[in-house]
């Protein structure tokens, strides 16, 4: 009984493989050749690879077809049935099944929008050849390679990367062109949005330095920027941005704004340390003298930082009480220390107003006691203008000479025909204006008024003999003794009314001598009014009186003034 149920079992066993065997020859039998299968690895050798796949022998594979990576006994892997009835076996294909595969899965890339993995390997014209793995080559051209201009093409070789699949077919052949751009967008639009879901205002993020401006630094956030600006660099003051960063290094800073809407992060590295002007009142205060030093000019003034994110402007009118500056670098440059005083400050502004000039003595609160009315003093004319000079009494403080106090006679129309720059005159303070910072000086007045002491010697109604200077429409110009000059009238110039002036000046030359008649002396507009008419007059009236009293004395009667004109053309 025994021996006849060990016998019916191996039959029953028997049967069972006759009809696995036949299935599978059912199920080989309905595919093609070309078609992917499924095999079971039995045995790795030095040279192939044998896979069941369910036929009546086992196919086999060069091991080069797997790359280095040889699959170990028992792992199924997916082949290409290439002929059913091969030399030996079933003859399959690893390699034909991965490109098989492989293009499979980059038409559902292409149809999907779905990234695939490739290895940029080299240059080609307009671009790069990509490898995707199973001998496909896709092209990639250079302005869909990266998300910014590419510089240096040669620097994405042997880059393994994520692409998007623009192209699989051209004119019926396998002609792939992927992007690589879009895909880097892509990941980079979802950081920012993930950052500004995540980061708030505040917090401390890491970045690498990107790029340089005028105003600040951008600093890449992980595919997007951030922007450091110059102000938010230090709480003092920066006049470049690559003194306290540098291109490629990785930051850590504080947020400090944060605008979905416009996508512009604002960073800080001043941040991490308090605000300077948080405790300014406690240290500072008005008219107190500080020390600085100068961190930039500029052509109204002088920046000078007292501290740290303190810092002030000396503007170009504090510098100094009596020198005219043109320019701050006249007197300063950067990096000078220097005393000054805070004026005054706005905290809320950040900004302290700082003066120079007054660490120093103001000389013009005393410069009246220096220069009092009166004093003589010799200086050098440094600046002429149209109405007067300048004079420099010393280091500073220059008196304005104006072109009347020049000469008590002499009318000077511009003062550069009696000065030069650089000359060394002498001059009298004539006025003293501590409140203006102003001094007057004069010329004149180091000598008596002569227009005074003509006053004195000359009454209206006196003669005189004097020289004629000049002959104009207004009528004669008379130098008297002492240089004072009078003008003689054209109506005043005949004793004839009827002769008319063209007529009456033939008989005058420049340089003549003539006698005229004083008729009026004005000092204080130093004039002098003369008159060739009433001088003739005085002349006949004295004559009058003189033959009158000639007469008187002989007792021979009445003598009249037509005697006297008779007596006179008989003389002639």
């Amino acid at each position: 009984m025994e021996q006849m149920e060990v016998e019916k079992n191996e039959v029953s066993k028997n049967s069972i493989q006759t009809q696995l065997f036949e299935e599978s020859l059912k199920s080989l039998g309905a595919l093609e050749d070309g078609q992917l299968v499924e095999g079971t690895v039995v045995d790795v050798t030095a040279e192939y690879v044998f896979i069941d796949i369910g036929y009546k022998s086992e196919g086999k594979i060069p091991v080069a077809e797997f790359a280095g990576n040889l699959p170990n006994v028992g792992e199924v892997i997916t082949v290409v049935l290439i002929k059913k009835d091969g030399r030996g076996g079933p003859e399959i294909s690893k390699s034909k099944a991965d490109a098989k595969q492989l293009w499979k899965d980059l038409r559902k890339a292409f149809d999907e929008k779905l990234p695939i993995e490739g290895v940029v390997e080299k240059t080609v014209k307009g671009g790069f050849e990509v490898n995707l793995g199973g001998d496909i080559h896709a092209f990639l051209p250079i302005s869909q390679s990266d998300s910014q201009k590419v510089e240096k093409p040669e620097k994405l070789l042997g880059l393994k990367a994520e692409f998007y699949i623009e192209r699989l077919f051209s004119d019926n052949k396998a002609n792939v062109v992927v992007n690589r751009r879009k895909y880097l967008e892509e990941q980079i639009e979802n950081n920012r949005e993930r950052f500004f879901k995540e980061v708030n205002i505040g917090d401390t993020v890491k970045g690498t330095v990107k790029s340089f401006t005028s105003f600040g630094a951008f600093i890449d956030l992980g595919g997007f920027d951030g922007l450091l600006h110059i102000n938010d660099m230090s709480w003092g003051h920066v006049t470049r941005p690559k003194d306290f960063v540098k291109k490629g290094q990785e930051i850590e800073l504080k947020v400090i704004r944060l605008d979905p809407a416009e996508k512009r992060i604002n960073l800080s590295l001043k941040h991490f340390t308090e605000d300077p002007w948080v405790h300014f009142e406690e240290k500072y205060h008005v008219n107190d003298v500080v020390s600085g030093h100068v961190t930039k000019l500029t052509e109204f003034g002088a920046f000078i930082e007292l501290e740290e994110g303190i810092e002030g402007l000396a503007h170009i009118s504090e510098f100094s009480w009596t020198k005219k500056i043109s320019k701050p670098s006249d007197m300063l440059k950067p990096g000078d220390e220097v005393k000054c005083m805070i004026l005054g400050y706005d905290i809320q502004a950040g900004r302290v107003s700082l003066g120079l000039k007054q660490v120093t003595p103001n000389p013009w609160d005393t410069i009246d006691q220096k220069y009092p009315e009166g004093t003589k003093v010799t200086g050098k004319v440094v600046k002429i203008t149209n109405t007067g000079a300048f004079v420099q009494l010393e280091e500073g403080i220059d008196g304005f000479l104006n072109s009347d106090d020049i000469s008590w006679t002499k009318k000077v129309k511009h003062p550069g025909s009696e000065l030069t720059e650089g000359q060394e005159i002498e001059v009298v303070v004539i006025n003293c204006d501590t409140e203006q910072h102003r001094i007057r000086v004069g010329i004149k007045q180091l000598t008596d008024d002569p227009w005074q002491k003509f006053a004195d010697e000359y009454k209206p109604g006196s003669t005189l003999e004097g020289e004629i200077t000049a002959i104009n429409e207004y009528g004669v110009f008379v130098k008297a003794p002492g240089g004072i000059e009078g003008l003689v009238n054209k109506s005043n110039l005949s004793d004839d009314r009827n002769v008319p002036f063209e007529e009456a000046i033939k008989s005058y030359n420049v340089g003549d001598k003539i006698n005229v008649f004083v008729v009026d002396v004005n000092v204080d507009r130093s004039r002098v009014a003369f008159s060739v008419r009433e001088f003739k007059k005085k002349q006949q009236r004295d004559e009058l009186s003189q033959y009158m009293s000639s007469v008187n004395d002989d007792d021979e009667g009445a003598f009249t003034l037509g005697d006297l004109m008779n007596q006179k053309k008989e003389n002639k």
